[in-house]
C-alpha cells in the first residue's frame, strides 16, 4: 500500500527518481545541487521531512529494500509523468534500483552488472578473468573450508564478508589460530538489506599490504572519469575501521597511468557501463590491487570534501549520468580536505558530549556531534561505524594545513562517562 505528496506543477528538468536519501548530515549536500536542476521523486517508508525543501513529490512504501514493492509505484509514476532517471547512493538499495531502472528502459538498468559489484565473489571472479591486478581471494562457508583457504593463500589473510560495505566484518588473520577467533565474527556480520550466502559467504584473501585509496567515478557509456580520490585512515586494528579520510583537490594519483589503466580495465571486467562507482585499492610495493568496486558514490562525506576541494559537484554527476546526460567532471580548485571520525575510548555510558568550539582550527568546516548523554556505546569491533560519536572536516589550501587541522580538530571533542549506580558497581567486583 503507498501514499503520495505532489509537489508543485512539474517543471521541465528532467525527472528523476530517487530510491531514499539516507542520514540528512552526510547526503543532504547531494540533494542540495541535484534539486536545482532535476525534478526529484523520492521513494521512501516515511514521509519526507528534511528532504521536502527539495523533493518535487514522494511516494512512501512500505519498503524500499524490496524491487517486487518499488516496481508498480515507479511504473504508475512513469505512465503519469515519465522518469528520466533512477538514482540511488545507498549500498543496500543499489541493486533493487537497477531492477527499476530495468522495467524502466533507463541507464543502470543492469541488474547483473550491479550485483558483480555488490557480491565481492563475483567482482574477483571477474577480476581473474581479466587479469586485474587484486589479492588472491578463496571464498569459505565453514571454518574449515577457511583454514584450508588460509593455508594454501599463506599468512596473514584476510576475512571479509562476501556482500557488506563499510569495511564491515573484516578482519586480518595473521595464523591460524586468529583465523579460528575470527572467523565467527566475518561469518556472522549483518546488515539490513546485505545478501546472505549459505555457502561460500567469507572470503579469505591473500593481505595486499600498503596504503589504501579509493576511486569515486562518473561511468558514463563505458567512460570511466575519476572525480575524487581519498586517501583511507584505518584504525582499531586487526579490523579495518576507517576512522578518516585525506583528499588532495589536485592528487597526482589521479594521473598515474598504473592506476588509471587498472580502474578502466576493472570497470571493463564488470561490464559496468552506466553509473557512480567507489572503488578501492591497495598501493602494494607491486603496484596498485583492486579491493573491491561499489555501485555507487562512496560514503563517509568522501564525495562532499571531493566537491569542497574540486568543485565538482558528485551530486550532478550522479544524476546526470542516471539521465544518460554527460557528467561535467572538470575541477575549477585546487584545495585539501580530510575528515575523521570520533570514538568513545571504551565501552561506556555517555555523561557528557560537547566540542571546546575555542579549541577548533580556523579551517574547520563541519563539527557534529552524534551521540547523546545515556548512550552507551563501544569502539570499534563493537561500535563500528554506528559507534561514531562525532565527525570532523577541515578545508584548507595545503597538506600540511589541512593534516594539522584535523588532529587539532578531533581534540576538541570533549567525553565524559556517567558513573554506574553503586548497585551495579558492586556486582561488576
Amino acid at each position: 500500500m503507498t501514499s503520495e505528496r505532489t509537489g508543485e506543477r512539474p517543471d521541465e528538468r528532467p525527472h528523476l527518481l530517487l530510491i531514499s536519501t539516507g542520514d540528512h548530515q552526510f547526503r543532504e549536500y547531494l540533494l542540495t545541487s541535484i534539486a536545482e536542476q532535476y525534478r526529484i521523486h523520492l521513494f521512501s517508508t516515511a514521509e519526507p521531512q528534511w528532504e521536502q525543501r527539495y523533493i518535487d513529490a514522494a511516494t512512501v512504501l512500505s519498503d524500499t529494500l524490496d524491487a517486487e514493492v518499488m516496481i508498480p509505484a515507479a511504473r504508475q509514476l512513469n505512465e503519469r509523468d515519465p522518469v528520466d532517471g533512477v538514482l540511488c547512493w545507498d549500498e543496500a538499495r543499489i541493486l533493487p534500483a537497477s531492477r527499476i531502472a530495468q522495467v524502466l528502459g533507463l541507464p543502470g538498468g543492469d541488474p547483473e552488472m550491479v550485483l558483480r559489484c555488490r557480491d565481492k565473489h563475483l567482482t574477483r571472479e571477474a577480476m581473474a578473468a581479466a587479469g586485474v591486478p587484486q589479492p588472491r581471494s578463496i571464498a569459505a562457508g565453514t571454518l574449515e573450508e577457511a583454514l584450508d583457504a588460509a593455508a594454501e593463500i599463506g599468512y596473514p589473510v584476510v576475512l571479509k564478508p562476501r556482500a557488506i560495505a563499510a569495511s564491515l566484518g573484516v578482519v586480518l588473520a595473521h595464523d591460524e589460530t586468529e583465523v579460528r577467533q575470527h572467523f565467527a565474527f566475518a561469518r556472522e556480520m549483518n546488515v539490513p538489506g546485505a545478501l546472505t550466502y549459505d555457502e561460500g559467504a567469507v572470503l579469505v584473501e591473500e593481505y595486499a599490504d600498503g596504503p589504501e585509496i579509493s576511486v569515486d567515478s562518473a561511468v558514463f557509456r563505458g567512460q570511466v572519469r575519476p572525480i575524487c580520490l581519498a586517501h583511507k585512515v584505518l584504525g582499531y586494528p586487526p579490523y579495518f575501521e576507517e576512522i578518516g579520510h585525506f583528499v588532495d583537490g589536485a592528487d597526482p594519483m589521479l594521473a598515474d597511468p598504473e592506476l588509471v589503466r587498472i580502474l578502466d580495465h576493472a570497470h571493463a571486467a564488470l561490464g559496468f557501463t552506466d553509473g557512480m562507482t567507489h572503488a578501492e585499492f591497495r598501493l602494494t610495493p607491486s603496484g596498485p590491487k583492486l579491493i573491491e568496486v561499489n555501485a555507487r558514490l562512496g560514503g563517509d562525506l568522501i564525495p562532499y570534501l571531493g566537491m569542497r576541494v574540486t568543485g565538482i559537484d558528485p551530486g550532478l554527476a550522479a544524476a546526470a549520468v542516471a539521465c544518460g546526460r554527460e557528467p561535467e567532471t572538470t575541477p575549477d580548485r585546487k584545495l585539501f580536505g580530510a575528515v575523521r571520525f570520533s570514538y568513545v575510548p571504551h565501552e561506556m555510558t555517555i555523561g557528557s558530549i560537547e566540542i571546546d568550539e575555542a579549541a577548533l582550527p580556523a579551517s574547520i568546516d563541519r563539527a557534529s556531534i552524534r551521540a547523546q548523554p545515556g548512550q552507551r556505546l563501544a569502539p570499534p569491533p563493537a561500535g563500528t561505524v554506528w559507534g561514531r560519536v562525532a565527525y570532523f572536516t577541515v578545508v584548507a589550501e595545503t597538506a600540511e594545513v589541512c593534516a594539522s587541522a584535523i588532529e587539532q580538530a578531533a581534540a576538541a571533542l570533549v567525553i565524559t562517562e556517567q558513573p554506574q549506580p553503586a548497585e551495579e558497581a558492586e556486582q561488576l567486583t
